[in-house]
């Protein structure tokens, strides 16, 4: 009932809507609807009260991200028509895995802080809360296992166009990283489960750090966010982009087997294509060049002894010669 309450403010965002008038619409007593007021207000929700007016939105809640605001004039299929929104939770990929076989695709969990969020290779990813971005989507495409690793392309294709589309001037640095001069600002983390033929689901972490100024001394020198690199942009609206971004894309994809609009997108904002870098496999380091990336979402680089060869994605970690890139 609070859901459609606040629906139907925000599409009346600059009118009045009479309690009388909500009470009608919902089937409930006005004295229900002031109590749902309340506790939309309570949540974050701007709501103006005016006696004989009604209720009207006084500002557009960027920052809430609920269902409601995220979903409001939100152009999508199948991507976040359930979204699931928490206060804390240990990680969003976690908890998508433990619901992922009875959920829809395309659901999203979302959550203002994870107590152990995780990014790549078992590693740490602070996810204070309300200073950033940490939600998954659960998806189950139906294409054959060995084509998931593609899923991690598109994403980060989706999350580069979205910044870049809302004035971030972001790049990928392959596979799954989003850099902001030079520093990683958002990460990929994917997780499959499937059967030799079948995929059961894949649940797509996306951590983006938005708010944070302050970062620990292990990561000062490698990680940014939004805010500090001077980008005040409303998380909704970030997260609505990705979403309408990676439909497009993932759709292409499964649908009709195009790889090329992704492609482009990663090719057009690779940080590391051209450049000179380490690539790094358990205790080993080799200086190569980085050349292209192929129609497979593959790496192509040239080592030392002037050959050309394909590095996969989960294979391998990436520095640049003088820093992260």
């Amino acid at each position: 009932m609070r859901e459609k309450i606040i629906e139907t403010i925000l599409n009346n965002q600059d009118e009045f809507i009479s309690g009388e008038e909500l009470s009608k619409q919902l089937g409930i007593s006005r004295a229900a609807v002031w109590k749902h007021i309340k506790v939309l207000k309570e949540q974050g929700y701007n709501i103006e009260s005016v006696n004989k007016k009604g209720y009207k939105l006084v500002k557009k809640p960027d920052d809430l991200l609920t269902y409601n605001n995220i979903c409001h004039e939100l152009d999508t299929n199948f991507m976040g028509r359930k979204i699931e929104h928490f206060d804390t939770i240990c990680s969003t990929n976690d908890y998508a895995k433990s619901i992922a076989s009875e959920s829809l695709d395309g659901t999203i969990i979302i959550s203002e802080e994870q107590t152990k969020g995780k990014g790549r290779l078992g590693r740490q990813w602070h996810s204070k809360i309300s200073e950033g971005i940490w939600m998954s989507a659960i998806l189950k495409p139906n294409i054959s296992p060995y084509k998931a690793p593609f899923i991690t392309l598109i994403a980060g294709a989706s999350i580069v166009s979205a910044l870049n589309k809302l004035g971030v001037n972001s790049q990928i640095k392959w596979p799954n990283d989003i850099i902001i001069n030079n520093k990683k600002v958002a990460g990929i983390l994917t997780e499959l489960s499937a059967e030799i033929e079948r995929i059961n689901y894949i649940v797509l972490g996306i951590g983006i750090n938005v708010k944070t100024m302050e970062f620990s001394q292990e990561i000062s020198e490698i990680a940014t966010s939004l805010y500090k690199e001077n980008y005040r942009i409303s998380r909704v609206d970030i997260v609505r982009s990705i979403i309408v971004e990676f439909e497009r894309l993932y759709l292409d994809y499964i649908n009709k087997g195009l790889k090329e609009s992704t492609l482009k997108i990663c090719r057009e904002y690779s940080a590391i294509i051209g450049k000179e870098i380490y690539i790094l496999q358990g205790d080993s380091k080799e200086l190569v060049k980085c050349i292209d990336i192929n129609d497979q979402g593959n790496l192509v680089i040239k080592d030392n002894s002037d050959k050309t060869r394909e590095i996969m994605s989960g294979e391998v970690s990436i520095r640049g010669v003088k820093g992260y890139v």
